[in-house]
This record gives structure tokens, sequence and C-alpha cells, in this order.
């Protein structure tokens, strides 16, 4: 089921935020978008847990211009957890991440990031 439009344009929001480069240098910004229990398997293979990412962002260089998300869809997987997907125009890759609600604040819990063989 596609989320209602509400839901979908904060989590779009959210994804927007976390591609934000003052926010990813920010460890306490970062920690409130992701969960306690948050996993990545990025583009690279590595595995990351939430300590690992933020000390990683920390060490990032910054983007080398802006990012563009495109086709972004958002499917209900529960009331409480949502599961959208999207490209990056710049970086030719696919993303997806999983978000979950605790009734006030939505959280990432999972995010993958993939090169696209199309581009």
């Amino acid at each position: 089921m596609i989320a209602e439009t509400k839901i979908a344009e904060e989590l779009r929001a959210l994804e927007a935020r976390l591609m934000d480069p003052l926010v990813r240098r920010s460890p306490r910004e970062v920690d409130s978008l992701l969960a306690d229990d948050f996993i990545e398997f990025g583009s690279s293979g590595r595995i990351y847990d939430k300590p690992t990412m933020i000390e990683a962002l920390q060490q990032a260089p910054g983007f080398d211009g802006p990012r563009t998300i495109t086709e972004f869809n958002a499917r209900e997987l529960s009331p409480s957890i949502m599961l959208v997907t999207y490209r990056i125009r710049e970086t030719a890759t696919l993303r997806s991440s999983i978000w979950r609600s605790n009734g006030k604040h939505w959280k990432m819990a999972f995010h993958q990031g993939t090169r696209s063989a199309l581009e």
C-alpha cells in the first residue's frame, strides 16, 4: 500500500535532512534521526551500526555537490513501519530505508545504498 502523502512527504524530508552536510557532521542531529538498533549496508559493502555511522560521518569529507532524490516511493509495512526507496541522481545509487515511528517521531532503523546498474 502506498503511504499517505503526508507521511511520504515527511519521510522524504527526513531522508533529505540526513543528506545535509551540516546535519551529517552533527552527532546530536544524526543521533536524533537514527534508531538505537540502526544498521546500514553501505554501497561499499561495509556494515554500519548507529555508533559507527555517527563516527564515520564525523570523518567523512563533505559532499561534492547537492543530492537530488528522484523516484521516491513510500510503502507502509505496518502502521508504524515504512519502507522508502529512491534514487540519488548525482551518485547513481539506489537507496532503501526502513523508518519506524514511536507515535511522535520517525527514526531510521535500516538503510542500504546500492550502485545502480542502469546509469
